[in-house]
């Protein structure tokens, strides 16, 4: 016959049994215990710094751990990308995942890494239009004046970017191929000093981020023709998106998370959900706005397909450009 107290340590046990699956399945309650690296592999003080910081303020505030943002900076985000790919996948390192990665995946055909299959998709962050900006003294008004004038001026027109293999760049490269045109690509190191070129009229034109120019256009000091997303801009709401005139015409910069491979299920999943609340506070979704982005909702699958689909779109960019990294 089974005592009373026996009956009781049974019942515990199997409660705590049933229990323990779900406990695990809402987040390991052990993660984190300790410090977490948010790598941005780029230089301090920019647009993805920022926000970066503004999400593990939130992150530790609520997960009651300090999430870290660490600068890697070099070789097209190529060197943050591999410190965090190369880590041990405990949730412990974090990256913030960009256009650059889906680029890079066949822009350089030298990555010692394959990031699709060395990247586990945690979180979309942010979606952000490019704008194509030109120097007020040209005589263009829209996108079909800037394709008339180039084919009137063939190889007369230089258009910046902040280099080869960017997003602005081969935004560029894909507009040139769609609208039959021909300019001269001019890169610089970043888009402050192209910018700079283009108001002189040194440089006739640049595709850049919203983020950047928006002030500039503001200020009329450069004149925005056409925003290279399928939407028109919240920040740009005068300015048409380039396939109205230029259809299949669609690129954008895009920033997520990612974490090293076989990072368990269980931590991506508590990572997304509490990245995709953060996404809905009104200081960071405020920030966002002010940046010109939108921010990406949904789970680790979906933000994984869309990482797919991005790599896909600029590989084909990439060889309809006929470019590569030497």
């Amino acid at each position: 016959m089974i005592t009373r107290r026996h009956f009781l340590r049974a019942a515990a046990c199997t409660v705590a049994t049933l229990a323990a699956p779900r406990a695990f399945a809402i987040g390991n309650p052990s993660y984190p215990s300790r410090s977490v690296k948010w790598v941005v592999p780029y230089a301090p003080g920019g647009a993805t710094d920022v926000l970066s910081r503004l999400l593990c303020q939130r992150l530790s505030d609520r997960l009651g751990q300090t999430f870290v943002v660490e600068n890697k900076p070099g070789a097209g985000s190529n060197i943050g990308t591999q410190t965090v790919i190369t880590s041990a996948p405990d949730g412990y390192t974090l990256l913030l995942t960009s256009t650059a990665n889906a680029i890079n995946a066949s822009f350089d055909p030298s990555l010692p890494y394959d990031f699709a299959r060395a990247i586990a998709p945690v979180a979309g962050l942010a979606r952000i239009p490019l704008v194509l900006v030109v120097n007020n003294d040209l005589p263009v008004k829209n996108i079909a004046d800037f394709i008339a004038y180039a084919k009137a001026n063939p190889g007369k027109m230089s258009i910046a970017s902040s280099g080869i293999g960017t997003s602005l760049h081969l935004s560029g490269e894909l507009f040139k191929s769609l609208a039959g045109v021909q300019f001269t690509h001019v890169p610089y190191r970043g888009s402050a000093p192209g910018l700079t070129d283009v108001m002189s009229g040194q440089i006739q034109g640049m595709f850049d981020n919203v983020t950047s120019s928006f002030e500039l256009m503001r200020a009329g000091k450069l004149r925005a023709l056409g925003v290279t997303t399928r939407e028109r801009s919240e920040i740009l709401p005068d300015v048409p998106s380039i396939a109205d005139t230029l259809p299949g015409y669609e690129t954008s910069s895009f920033y997520g998370v990612g974490a090293p491979h076989d990072t368990p299920r269980e931590i991506v999943d508590l990572l997304n959900r509490e990245i995709d609340t953060a996404l809905s506070d009104a200081e960071i979704k405020a920030r966002i706005a002010e940046l010109g982005a939108i921010p990406l909702h949904g789970n680790a699958g979906e933000f994984g397909s869309m990482l797919n689909a991005e790599t896909e779109r600029w590989r084909k960019v990439v060889e309809l450009s006929g470019i590569k990294k030497e």
